[in-house]
């Protein structure tokens, strides 16, 4: 059977590195070189694009959530074509348009903004669908309790409702802001210097896409593990205020 070129090639690049120590001295010179703006590239951009998309993602998610459960049809049905929208397109082409589509129509946004834009819009509207079901997983019942003692709309949802929900929301919010902080590497393909960024600006200088890329691959592989320990202490923090 032929061996692929691709596997030859493979063969040839590992070779190169383990078989030719002035190869290996360079590879290991770049990787020591490129980590601090790697790390700069993820406190000043990925890290803050993370956390402002998903804070306005979030109030996004609450209103079409109220809006979903709301009997004002006209509120419904605007929340029901932006949660399709959102979820029916790439996030990509959402991007794309956002930065590139609407300075033809005279709407120029830097690439920051734009990116805010686009992921708060795409975590609003995937959210939005945890929000509500969190929501509608509380019993009627403690809407009926809520009222008989004469409470408020606002009163209910926001003193028994919402506190009840929020432990059941949890977890998959969580998890939407993780995917979030994987997800700011598309906002590089808008110019966006965040790490993948960095990356890709630091290899298109020496060649070394492999070696950069998984550089870039294990600092998002760090970041989200320490979130998901931050997710499991959240977690036992709210179980333990509910069972109170």
């Amino acid at each position: 059977m032929n061996k692929s070129p691709r596997n030859g090639l493979a063969k040839m690049y590992l070779n190169s590195i383990f078989l030719d120590p002035d190869r290996t001295e360079r590879l290991i010179e770049i990787a020591r070189s490129s980590l601090q703006p790697l790390l700069e590239g993820a406190i000043f951009n990925t890290i803050p694009l993370t956390i402002i998309s998903f804070i306005i993602g979030l109030i996004l998610a609450i209103l079409t959530a109220l809006a979903r459960i709301s009997t004002i049809k006209p509120l419904q049905t605007f929340a029901r074509v932006y949660v399709s929208a959102i979820r029916g397109t790439p996030l990509l082409v959402q991007l794309f348009i956002i930065f590139y589509g609407l300075p033809t129509a005279g709407i120029v946004i830097d690439p920051f903004p734009a990116a805010v834009i686009a992921f708060s819009l795409n975590v609003g509207a995937y959210a939005s669908e945890i929000i509500r079901a969190s929501i509608l997983s509380v019993p009627k019942g403690q809407w009926e309790a809520g009222y008989s003692i004469g409470m408020s709309y606002s009163q209910i949802l926001r003193r028994i409702i919402l506190p009840q929900a929020s432990r059941v929301s949890i977890p998959p919010l969580s998890n939407t802001f993780i995917s979030l902080v994987k997800d700011t590497s598309l906002a590089a393909l808008i110019l966006v210097t965040e790490m993948f960024r960095r990356a890709q600006e630091i290899a298109a200088t020496n060649y070394e896409f492999l070696l950069l890329y998984t550089e870039a691959a294990l600092i998002y592989w760090i970041i989200c593990f320490l979130l998901s320990i931050v997710q499991g202490k959240l977690e036992g923090r709210f179980d333990r205020y509910v069972s109170r």
